[in-house]
This record gives C-alpha cells, sequence and structure tokens, in this order.
C-alpha cells in the first residue's frame, strides 16, 4: 500500500510525496499449512523472508529482524507461531519500529497437515510426532494481540490459497 502525505515549499505550490507503508507479515499455523508457498506466491517479490528453518538459530533471526526493523523493510516472518508468547516477540518489535502489522492464519486441521507433509520430499518431511505436538499448542489468533488486521487462509479447490477477512467465529 501506498499512502500519499502534502508538504508546501517555501514559495511554491502543495507537491505530494509517496510513503510506503511498512509491513510486518506474521504467518500462523502448523507445518504443512501452506505457509512457505503462500509466503513464495504472493510476497516473495515484496518481503524479506524471516524463517527458521533457512535461518537455523534465533541469533540469526534476530539479527535478520533488526535489519529490517532498521531499514524499515516489509517481511513475512514464517515460522510456526502458534502461541500467543511466539507471536509476541514479532508484534512488538515491528509496533516499536513503526510497522502495521498484519496476522495470516492458516487453517490447521491436523488430518490436512498429515497428508500433505506424507506428501513433501523425504528430507522436508515433518516427524509425525512434531507436527501433532505443534498442533496440540495451536493458540488461534486474536487482533486483541496487537494485530492491526487478521487474515484467514485455507487451501481450497485446485490448491488455490483463498483468503479472508477474519471473523471472530473462525
Amino acid at each position: 500500500m501506498v499512502y500519499c502525505d502534502q508538504i508546501i515549499r517555501p514559495g511554491r505550490q502543495l507537491c505530494s510525496i509517496a510513503v510506503a507503508n511498512m509491513e510486518a507479515l506474521i504467518f500462523i499455523g502448523i507445518q504443512a499449512s501452506g505457509k512457505s508457498t503462500f509466503y513464495k506466491q504472493r510476497f516473495s517479490a515484496t518481503h524479506v523472508h524471516v524463517n527458521l528453518d533457512t535461518l537455523k538459530t534465533r541469533r540469526r533471526e534476530d539479527v535478520l529482524l533488526q535489519d529490517c526493523f532498521d531499514a524499515k523493510r516489509q517481511f513475512v516472518v514464517d515460522n510456526t507461531n502458534v502461541t500467543q508468547a511466539l507471536r509476541t516477540k514479532y508484534i512488538a518489535g515491528a509496533r516499536k519500529s513503526g510497522f502495521r502489522v498484519v496476522g495470516y492464519y492458516f487453517e490447521s486441521k491436523i488430518a490436512d497437515g498429515l497428508r500433505r507433509n506424507a506428501l513433501r520430499p523425504p528430507d522436508q518431511c515433518v516427524p509425525e510426532k512434531g507436527l501433532l505436538g505443534t498442533y496440540a499448542k495451536l493458540e488461534i489468533p486474536s487482533l486483541s494481540e496487537g494485530f492491526d488486521e487478521l487474515q484467514y487462509v485455507r487451501i481450497g479447490l485446485n490448491n488455490v490459497f483463498v483468503v479472508e477477512d477474519w471473523r471472530d467465529e473462525i
């Protein structure tokens, strides 16, 4: 999104300056719910990818996040983020740095996750125990956590992502 601010230069007319909206996107959902594929399809050209699977350590993640905050670079946190406690760190840092925070909750049905996980290449499969453990910790997000907006994402017919505005009954 782009917003336009108007300024007055001495001795001149009003002129417009476009200011980019800084967005922090936080993905929420169990493994194999489509988060990384959704990132690649929708945000890889515009947002930095913050993902523990690729970064490997929380320290590296913290460094990348701080770089995004300092440089005002839009980013996506593509981790499971299944508890409010996990999400709090990202929301607080983004808000402190002036970012708009949008949560994307990925429909997390255990049967679907297990089925999609089984279709992954062997080196990308999550142990069933790990997927079940993540599902057991899942806390549905709420706007009261500090999100400016929440979206609900599900995989529809022909594996097409369907994005809907958040409703409390979800």
